[in-house]
């Protein structure tokens, strides 16, 4: 992201479901747990409130905007940061000027001055550009960029807005940002696990709530992969065979099943096996002897494993 550069959400289009940029998805948690620290997220841990970025029909449109852009300001740390807002017609829902500073330009799209309840999740992106570009953290390609920030804006706490923007019925549909309805749900969801927190009741969307349900069954998922105690028992055979292969190994092990995402490796203490952690994706690195309890070291989450 450089410096005078303006970074756009998106407007519209036909609304992509799934789980497409998944990888960028937990790339992007590494990078943001390895750039601010487990202490650093963790000053996080409160969401952005319902009510602080509530805006009404009868609110000034500038001045709602304004406060609602504050309140975005005050959640992601950014007490320098003074953000104006201004309304035009334009291809994006919203861009954003990152410039040095103190100010930054918000435009947001016209529409947004009859769909105020939007605004703050159009806000909330763009704020959050602004956050990654004084982090100085990046992704080499814009795409990957823009999947990064609707990450960090979920998983920071406001990011919940963008996914309540999300509306759909047979006639006509409404999506903010780069991410799926479920893969905000699936971050949504890793927020939640690692908070202890319920976001469901500031859904006003149901379809939100639905792809808040698909992503979070999805980030279950990423918590009962082996070698965690928590596999079913089709993986844990699984893995036992690949397991198996590799103690038999003398040289490099075999690679396991290809839907696996675990590896095994020899060194000289024996075979162990490496495996992304399931709450930040950062790979943990362990001997295979058994049940064991291992600690990533960069979120701290203490896992229950059968090596």
């Amino acid at each position: 992201m450089a410096d005078n550069g303006r970074r756009g959400g998106r407007a519209g289009g036909p609304v992509v479901h799934g789980f497409p940029h998944l990888g960028t998805v937990r790339s992007a948690i590494t990078a943001l747990y390895r750039r601010l620290s487990y202490d650093g997220v963790r000053s996080y841990a409160t969401s952005l409130a319902p009510v602080d970025v509530a805006f009404f029909d009868h609110d000034d449109l500038h001045l709602g905007a304004q406060r609602v852009a504050r309140a975005v300001v005050q959640h992601l740390r950014l007490p320098d940061a003074r953000m104006i807002v201004a309304f035009r017609t334009t291809e994006h829902a919203a861009t954003v000027e990152l410039t040095a500073g103190p100010e930054y330009f918000i435009e947001l799209n016209d529409r947004f001055r009859t769909h105020r309840r939007d605004v703050g999740a159009a806000l909330a992106h763009e704020i959050t550009h602004v956050l990654l570009h004084r982090l100085g953290l990046e992704f080499p390609q814009t795409p990957d960029n823009e999947i990064l920030t609707d990450t960090v804006t979920t998983y920071l706490g406001a990011g919940w807005l963008l996914l309540d923007a999300f509306r759909e019925d047979a006639l006509s549909s409404q999506k903010l940002g780069y991410l799926t309805p479920e893969e905000f749900g699936y971050v949504l969801a890793k927020r939640a696990f690692a908070f202890d927190e319920d976001p469901s009741p500031w859904f006003t969307s149901p379809q939100a709530y639905t792809a808040y349900v698909k992503g979070r069954a999805q980030a279950l998922r990423d918590l009962r992969q082996p070698p965690l105690a928590a596999a079913p028992w089709a993986a844990r055979r699984r893995y036992a065979r690949d397991r198996r292969d590799a103690l038999e190994s003398s040289g490099t092990p075999p690679p396991p099943a290809p839907a696996a995402v675990y590896t095994f490796e020899h060194d000289p203490r024996g075979v162990r096996v490496s495996f992304p952690c399931p709450a930040c994706h950062q790979r943990i690195r362990v001997p295979v002897r058994g049940r064991m309890r291992a600690r990533c070291g960069l979120c701290r989450t203490v896992l229950d494993c059968d090596t």
